[in-house]
């Protein structure tokens, strides 16, 4: 599972250890979500402060360890999720580079640095197949970034408090955040009793927003510095993906042709995407409900294994 939290400040008024324990409780807050190891980094003079609570899946040594700083000594990264795809994003950095890449670990975080530092954020972004909730500060720019995987498998709440920008993987980690008083969101409360759940970009809390799936955000640090209002800062998010614009380009053609053929096709895609998701330096398992879904993935998951 693994979890993230974070802050960025414009206070003074408290040295840079007072912060450090800001920090600790909200992480530690999500301790559940990442019981193998914990991490942390910061800038005090910018005011960005980092952290990250570690399920070791992927690469269970130190190389794997977040937060996580590129090469380039640009970008720093708390990460939450998988990236199925991370092996082959390797192989095509090898063949593209014109130097031998000395690769530190095998973890998909320090995949996704590197790919930072090749293509830039968004473009990288769209390279990924997985879940993830990623942030990521970027100290040639002095900015920071939010992004969430496409269906939104992986949670990432952000808001205001106190005057700070502040962002984690669960509420309870961002209300460890001193002077945390934000009212119940009357609109939110409303929509949980009709929905049984408050929907994205709300939460429960005002000036609590969950990022929504396909979505990024990009906050410069100064304009977070400057007390910009909430509303105004929600205008440097983008989409990258969609699902609706997705099925809509899915060519008539391609639907009507359905023959005995795609039973075949359908099986092989379903193959391929349980194999790259069972890439694991740990166990692994399934849970089995009563439907078809479950025992179709173990049963794939089976194939794949000599267990």
């Amino acid at each position: 599972m693994c979890g993230l939290a974070g802050f960025i400040t414009a206070r003074d008024d408290k040295s840079p250890e007072v912060m450090a324990r800001f920090l600790t409780a909200m992480s530690n807050a999500i301790t559940h979500r990442g019981p193998d190891d914990e991490g942390s980094w910061s800038d005090a003079e910018a005011g960005a402060w980092l952290g990250h609570r570690r399920l070791s899946i992927l690469d269970l040594s130190a190389a794997g360890h977040q937060p996580m700083i590129s090469d380039s000594n640009r970008y720093i990264i708390v990460f939450n999720g998988e990236i199925y795809n991370h092996l082959m994003l390797r192989k095509e950095i090898d063949k593209s580079s014109s130097e031998i890449i000395n690769w530190s670990g095998t973890s998909d975080t320090e995949t996704l640095l590197k790919c930072f530092d090749i293509y830039g954020i968004k473009n990288s972004i769209n390279k990924l197949i997985g879940m993830f909730s990623i942030a990521v500060y970027d100290k040639k720019n002095n900015d920071i970034t939010l992004i969430r995987d496409r269906l939104g498998e992986k949670p990432l709440y952000y808001g205001m408090v106190d005057g700070s920008f502040v962002f984690g993987s669960e509420l309870k980690a961002l209300k460890q955040f001193p002077n945390f008083n934000n009212p119940i969101d009357r609109f939110a409360l409303k929509k949980y009793f009709q929905y049984l759940y408050v929907p994205a970009p709300y939460s429960i809390y005002e000036g609590i927003f969950k990022l929504e799936p396909g979505h990024i955000l990009r906050l410069s640090l100064s304009d977070i510095k400057s007390n910009v209002d909430l509303m105004d800062l929600r205008k440097n998010i983008t989409q990258y993906w969609n699902l609706e614009e997705k099925i809509k380009k899915q060519s008539r053609d391609e639907q009507k042709n359905i023959d005995d053929n795609s039973i075949t096709e359908l099986e092989e895609i379903l193959k391929n995407s349980v194999d790259t998701q069972m890439i694991s330096d740990v166990p692994i398992g399934a849970f089995l409900s009563g439907g078809i879904d479950s025992p179709l993935i173990a049963s794939l998951m089976q194939r794949n294994s000599s267990k």
